[in-house]
């Protein structure tokens, strides 16, 4: 009998597991009908909308398909942006569809994102073992002598020279980095080329590669993962 209500009920499991997966074609028309008024037909933003924060061109996002997929349900805000201009779909759609958006993004937009980022670690420094025992210090002291003029000290996002920047009505936004989603590779990568190489509008957050080499870059990425994010 038991053997027999397993058969019966096996098409509808095999049914129901079908449903729960991401579907491109389904990321398709909700990115049509709810992202494209920001990010664009061709996920490089569109031109013509008029926000403080202009939406990042998804053609460069750093981000991972399973990030996008946090980003998308949660919100920008929930992972350290003080500009809360991509607001969180959870209330909206459910993970399926979520997923969905988080799979037609990554599929078309950002299809050479792993190859793009391998290539590019690739190309970077080594850390030498005397050089991983001196990171902690060597990454310390360049975030609290650069970064943290914008970051804060404690890497919150808040410092007087955001203050200063909302008087003079140029706004910046620098991440909550205690919040962020990033990997170490990830971080490092982002100082190295800076923001607008991975799909911000503003040069707010600038490379970092003319100043400091990949080895001292690597130590504040590993200073932020270690003892800024929670």
């Amino acid at each position: 009998m038991y053997k027999l209500l397993l058969l019966a009920l096996l098409p509808c499991i095999t049914f129901a597991a079908q449903n729960a997966k991401p579907s491109l074609e389904l990321g398709k028309k909700l990115y049509t009908e709810t992202c494209v008024s920001c990010h664009g037909e061709d996920g490089n933003s569109n031109p013509d909308i008029h926000l403080v924060v202009k939406p990042r061109a998804l053609t460069k996002s750093i981000l991972t398909e399973q990030q996008m997929f946090q980003i998308i349900k949660e919100g920008a805000h929930a992972y350290g942006s003080h500009a809360d201009i991509m607001p969180t779909f959870k209330y909206v759609y459910d993970d399926r569809q979520i997923a969905s958006l988080a799979l037609y993004v990554s599929k078309t937009f950002n299809k050479n994102h792993d190859v793009r980022v391998k290539k590019l670690l690739q190309e970077s420094q080594k850390l030498s073992l005397q050089q991983k025992q001196k990171q902690q210090k060597v990454g310390k002291k360049i975030f609290q002598r650069k970064c943290a003029m914008c970051h804060g000290k404690t890497g919150n996002g808040q410092s007087e020279y955001v203050e200063q920047s909302k008087q003079q009505k140029d706004f910046i936004y620098p991440y909550n980095l205690q919040k962020i989603l990033l990997t170490e590779e990830q971080i490092f990568l982002y100082a190295k080329f800076g923001g607008h190489f991975w799909g911000t509008a503003k040069d707010d957050m600038p490379s970092w590669k003319k100043k400091y080499n990949d080895i001292q870059l690597k130590s504040v990425a590993n200073y932020v993962q270690k003892y800024i994010k929670n």
